[in-house]
């Protein structure tokens, strides 16, 4: 099996670190990427990294993962809230998932609390900031073979 993991960020994600900053704080994608390769080479995995402002750009992602994969960690910024065709990729390729949110959607604007990934989802990790990815990481690879 494959010890790679992909990490995927979608639309606005590229912004961080000077989107909202009392939001989603200062770190930018750059560091959020070494955090992720970080906590998961401490367990023994590696990560291919995207991001993308477009749906159809992650759902290529995802079905491309199920052939070198062996996991994703997702942040699917606001197509959490709208995004069907993201939950059907995500079941489709049957890879164990960790969905992951800088912030903790539930204590902002009503529409953001609702997910079509959270019940689906293996793991899932919210409003820890960018920690939050390395603890997605540690608990999505204990589930891994």
């Amino acid at each position: 099996m494959s010890r790679r993991i992909l990490l995927v960020n979608g639309p606005n994600l590229n912004l961080l670190g000077t989107r909202e900053p009392d939001v989603y704080g200062t770190a930018t994608l750059a560091d959020v990427e070494r955090i992720t390769a970080e906590a998961a080479a401490a367990v023994g995995f590696e990560v291919r990294a995207l991001q993308s402002n477009h749906e159809g750009v992650l759902v290529d992602a995802i079905h491309a993962a199920r052939e070198d994969c062996a996991g994703i960690v997702i942040n699917p910024g606001g197509l959490t809230h709208t995004s069907v065709v993201l939950r059907d990729a995500l079941t489709g390729v049957a890879l164990p998932f960790a969905e992951v949110h800088i912030s903790d959607v539930l204590a902002r604007e009503a529409f953001r609390h609702h997910s079509y990934l959270e019940d689906v989802a293996a793991v899932r990790v919210a409003g820890r900031g960018v920690d939050g990815y390395a603890d997605a990481v540690r608990q999505l690879a204990a589930l891994i073979p």
